[in-house]
């Protein structure tokens, strides 16, 4: 393993951990100001200051009874030069307030440019599979085999 693959295995796991301990200041950390992302919740998409929204992500973090944690266990990581790609299954769980117990898999993908000597997350992208029945809906209830 590179460097650099250690480095953004770095930034990625401290993020995980800042999600767990309910830190939203040091989950946003690592997020570049002019980052974009695709995230399971509407809109399509949250753009730079929105998407480091503080206050928005300690919303979430309300929604749960107990820790969440997010994570991708063991990601796969393709860098070249300055820019990287992070990629892999992501788990969700905890206990969400009113509904109870959740473990869920997604799909997740980050994009990181190095900047000014550090990795920063310029792009995230997490996505459900949708049934296609014609329904719309999405296919939440996934695991992997």
């Amino acid at each position: 393993m590179t460097s650099d693959e250690q480095k953004i295995r770095g930034v990625l796991r401290a993020r995980q951990d800042a999600i767990t301990q309910g830190d939203a200041r040091t989950a946003l950390a690592p997020l570049a100001d002019d980052v974009v992302i695709y995230d399971l919740p509407p809109p399509l998409l949250y753009e730079g200051n929105e998407a480091k929204s503080i206050e928005a992500l300690e919303g979430w973090f309300d929604t749960w009874d107990g820790p969440v944690t997010v994570s991708v266990d063991n990601p796969t990581i393709m860098v070249s030069g300055d820019l990287a790609v992070a990629y892999g299954l992501l788990n969700m769980r905890g206990t969400k307030k009113k509904e109870g117990p959740l473990d869920q898999w997604s799909r997740s993908t980050v994009v990181l440019a190095k900047r000014d000597g550090d990795w920063r997350i310029v792009h995230e992208h997490n996505s459900f599979p949708l049934t296609m029945d014609g329904s719309g809906k999405a296919a939440t209830d996934l695991k992997p085999e």
